[in-house]
C-alpha cells in the first residue's frame, strides 16, 4: 500500500474514474493519504463525484510517471469520523482554504478490496492487492 501511494504522490496528480448511470466519468485528483492502515482519497459532498461514489461504490484509478503507470481498482468506503478527514487535511494543508473537517462537505473514502497493477512498456506487469 505504501508502494501506492509513493507512486500517486510522486505523480502529483491521478485520474479517478466513476460511473454515473451507464456512462463512465474520468477526472484529476490529488490527494492519497494512508490514515490507519488504509489508503484514503478526498473529495467534497456537493460533486457529482461523490454522488456517483455513493450510488456505485466501484472505481479505477491511474497514475502516470517517468514512463510507467499505475492502475488501482476497488471500492472506496466513505468514513465519516472527524479524525479521518483531518488527517487528510493535515496532509494536505491548502485544501484547509476550501474544506475542513467539520463543514459537512467534505468526505473521505478508503479503499477497499484494491487490485493495483504497476505497469510499463518495457517490464512486466507486477499485481498487488491490499
Amino acid at each position: 500500500m505504501q508502494r501506492v501511494a509513493d507512486f500517486i504522490k510522486a505523480a502529483n496528480v491521478y485520474y479517478l474514474a466513476t460511473v454515473d448511470g451507464d456512462q463512465p466519468r474520468v477526472r484529476p485528483f490529488g490527494t492519497i493519504n494512508i490514515f490507519e492502515g488504509k489508503l484514503y482519497i478526498q473529495t467534497g459532498k456537493v460533486k457529482d463525484v461523490s454522488k456517483q461514489i455513493h450510488a456505485n461504490p466501484k472505481f479505477e484509478l491511474c497514475a502516470f510517471r517517468d514512463g510507467d503507470w499505475l492502475r488501482v481498482s476497488g471500492e472506496l468506503v466513505e468514513d465519516d469520523r472527524v479524525e479521518a478527514r483531518q488527517s487528510m487535511l493535515d496532509a494536505y494543508p491548502t485544501l484547509q482554504g476550501m474544506y475542513s473537517a467539520t463543514d459537512g462537505n467534505t468526505e473521505v473514502f478508503y479503499i477497499k478490496n484494491a487490485t493495483a497493477s504497476f505497469c510499463s512498456f518495457t517490464k512486466e506487469t507486477e499485481v498487488v492487492t491490499f
